[in-house]
C-alpha cells in the first residue's frame, strides 16, 4: 500500500478545497489526499481485511471493520461538502442510509429514553419505531409540517427530522427546532438525503447530526447502497463510531471509491436536476388532473417560505396525485424517459405509485418523481405525452 493510498500514512486530507471555494470546486476536489508524483489523484480502492501490525496496534488502519483508508478519503469529502472550513466535524460512512440511521439511533438511546420522529418521514420509520419501542424507549410522532414536532418534544432525548419530508415533501424550520431542542438538552438529528449537502448543511443550521443515505444523489448513479453521518460533537460521534464497529455496518471499498469518485459531479448533476425539477413543477401546475403538487422551489409550494431561508438548492423530487390508482399506472406504463422505480435522486428519471409499498399515508394515485439528468425539453414532453395518453 502506498502512502499516498493512505492518505500520507494518516488518512489526512493535505489538499482540501479552501473553505470559501464554490460548490462546483468542492466537490471535484474534496477528499483527495496530497499529490504525489506517478500516484493517480484519487487512490485506488484499498482491499484489506488486516494490515501489517508489527508491535503495539496503533496508528489509523488496524483491521478492516475499523477503517479503511479508502472509506477515510470518502469521508473527508463528505465532510468538507458538510461543513467546509470546520475542523471539528467528523464523518463516519456506512453500508447503507438505514445502516447509518440505526447508527445514531441506538447509540445515543438508552431504556427510558424520549425519541421524535416524524410521522411522515421515510417508509422504515415505522419499523425504527417498533424497535425502538422494544427496547423500552418511547417513541412519540407528529408531521414535519408547521414544526409539529415541537408539540412532543418536552423530555426527550433524541430529536429526528426529516426536511425535506420524503415523499411529501414538506420542511420544518431546521433553525427553530434547534434552538427549542437544545435548551431542554435534546440531541437533533437531520435526515439529508433528499436536499444533499449542496442544498442544505443541517450542522450550520445547529444540528447535532446530519445523516443520509449516500445511496441517493449524493453519489448519483443508482448503482451503490452507502449512507453516512456527520457530527461536531466528539463523544457522541465515538458512540456512533463504536456502534459501527460493533454491527459491523460498514461499505466495501469498491462502494467507497465509486461514491467518492461520484462526488466530483454532484453539483453539475444537482444543477440540472433541480432546475429541471422546477420546470416540470411549473409544467404540471397547469394540469387539471394532477393535484396536490409538491415541489419547494415553487414559490407557491408552502414550504417555500420556511426552505428559502434554510435551502440553497430545494432537490430533484416532484409529488403529485392523479384522481386515481388506474390512472397513475397508466401513466406510468406511457412513460418512456422515466424509469417506473424507487429511490430517487439518480441521473436518469424515476417514477412510482407510492402507494404500492404500503407505509406511506398517501392517496393511491400519489407520484414521486425524481428527475434525472435528461435534457428538460424531453423529460417534460415525455411526462405531459404520458399524461395526455393515459386519460379515460
Amino acid at each position: 500500500m502506498s502512502d499516498s493510498a493512505a492518505g500520507e500514512g494518516d488518512g489526512r486530507d493535505a489538499h482540501a478545497s479552501p473553505a470559501d471555494a464554490g460548490d462546483g470546486t468542492r466537490a471535484v476536489r474534496a477528499g483527495l489526499p496530497e499529490p504525489v508524483k506517478h500516484e493517480p489523484t484519487l487512490p485506488g480502492p484499498v482491499f484489506a481485511a488486516h494490515f501489517h501490525l508489527p508491535g503495539d496496534p496503533t496508528g489509523p488502519y488496524t483491521y478492516g471493520r475499523d477503517e479503511n483508508p479508502t472509506w477515510t478519503h470518502l469521508e473527508r469529502a463528505i465532510g468538507e461538502l458538510e461543513a467546509p472550513g470546520r475542523d471539528d466535524a467528523e464523518t463516519l460512512v456506512f453500508a447503507s442510509g438505514m445502516a447509518a440511521i440505526s447508527s445514531v439511533l441506538f447509540s445515543q438511546l438508552r431504556t427510558g429514553d424520549v425519541a421524535v420522529l416524524p410521522d411522515d418521514g421515510y417508509q422504515a420509520l415505522p419499523l425504527v419505531r417498533a424497535q425502538l419501542e422494544t427496547y423500552g424507549i418511547e417513541v412519540r410522532t407528529a408531521p414535519t409540517a408547521g414544526d409539529a414536532q415541537l408539540d412532543v418534544l418536552a423530555g426527550a432525548k433524541l430529536l429526528w427530522i426529516e426536511t425535506p419530508s420524503n415523499p411529501g415533501l414538506d420542511v420544518c424550520d431546521v433553525r427553530r427546532l434547534v434552538a427549542a431542542a437544545h435548551a431542554q438538552g435534546t440531541l437533533v438529528a437531520v435526515d439529508n438525503t433528499l436536499a444533499t449537502p449542496l442544498g442544505q448543511r443541517p450542522l450550520e443550521l445547529g444540528a447535532d447530526f446530519s445523516v443520509a443515505s449516500g445511496t441517493k444523489q449524493l453519489t448519483g448513479h443508482g448503482d451503490i447502497l452507502l449512507g453516512y453521518v456527520a457530527g461536531r460533537d466528539a463523544e457522541t460521534m465515538a458512540a456512533v463510531r463504536r456502534w459501527r464497529k460493533i454491527v459491523g455496518a460498514v461499505p466495501g471499498p469498491m462502494e467507497a471509491w465509486l461514491a467518492h469518485r461520484s462526488i466530483a459531479t454532484l453539483q453539475m448533476r444537482v444543477d440540472r436536476q433541480n432546475a429541471t425539477a422546477l420546470r416540470v413543477a411549473e409544467e404540471l401546475l397547469n394540469r387539471p388532473e394532477v393535484s396536490g403538487l409538491r415541489y419547494p422551489g415553487l414559490p407557491g409550494d408552502p414550504s417555500h417560505p420556511i426552505a428559502s431561508r434554510q435551502m440553497r438548492r430545494y432537490g430533484c423530487v416532484v409529488s403529485f396525485t392523479l384522481p386515481t390508482r388506474a390512472r397513475a399506472d397508466r401513466f406510468l406504463d406511457a412513460l418512456r424517459l422515466v424509469d417506473d422505480a424507487t429511490s430517487f435522486g439518480g441521473v436518469r428519471s424515476t417514477a412510482e405509485r407510492r402507494g404500492r409499498w404500503g407505509g406511506d399515508a398517501v392517496p393511491e394515485g400519489f407520484i414521486r418523481l425524481s428527475v434525472g439528468a435528461e435534457d428538460p425539453d424531453d423529460l417534460v414532453a415525455d411526462l405531459l405525452r404520458a399524461l395526455e395518453q393515459s386519460a379515460d
